[in-house]
């Protein structure tokens, strides 16, 4: 949005779409999209760098941040300092699907490998918010969450475990960004502090 009001301007086209891992990937490549949002972590880091070199695409690290469980304000969890695997075990783990050609190493969340009682997949975030709400469900996040934008109906608590997400974007090697590329990792940059 920052981004939008920084060019204001009386006519526009700005595109934002959010979509499956894969799809990001193959959009920044074919140049659909100038700039892809991703994270790495220590279970999908080889994997997503090779499929980016062998597309000639480029990581660049914004911050490193600890794993949240993101769950309704509601929810008996919420108001806790951290969380446990085991505390999350009868509740059901949400997961966005990635499609047809999914991989483990694609998967939106953090934990995509461990065993689950309960998962529940959904398309959309406007879906997993309701499965949220309705069913006292959770899924993994960075604990990024603009709540002036989001309201104050969700929670994102600590998961008591070290694993750590590297949040970053992607480029086409060696590509010069637009001016409102630059103007987009600018207000992302003072968004995060880094």
């Amino acid at each position: 949005m920052n981004t939008v009001k920084e060019f204001d301007t009386f006519e526009y086209e700005f595109a934002v779409y959010e979509t499956k891992t894969p799809e990001v990937i193959n959009d920044v490549a074919s140049m659909k999209s100038e700039i892809g949002m991703l994270y790495l972590s220590d279970f999908n880091r080889q994997v997503i760098t090779k499929i980016l070199q062998t597309n000639h695409l480029e990581f660049h690290h914004l911050i490193d941040c600890g794993v949240y469980v993101y769950l309704w304000k509601e929810h008996p969890l919420a108001s806790s300092k951290k969380i446990t695997f085991e505390e999350l075990e009868s509740y059901p783990c949400l997961t966005f699907e990635q499609g047809d050609k999914s991989s483990f190493y694609f998967a939106e969340e953090i934990y995509s490998t461990s065993d689950y009682a309960r998962v529940i997949k959904a398309s959309d975030r406007s879906t997993m918010l309701n499965l949220m709400k309705g069913l006292n469900g959770y899924t993994f996040c960075s604990g990024i969450i603009c709540g002036s934008l989001n309201g104050d109906d969700y929670a994102a608590v600590p998961i008591d475990d070290d694993s750590i997400m590297e949040i970053g974007y992607i480029t086409r090697k060696n590509a010069l960004l637009s001016e409102v590329g630059n103007v987009y990792i600018r207000k992302l940059k003072e968004y995060l502090n880094v």
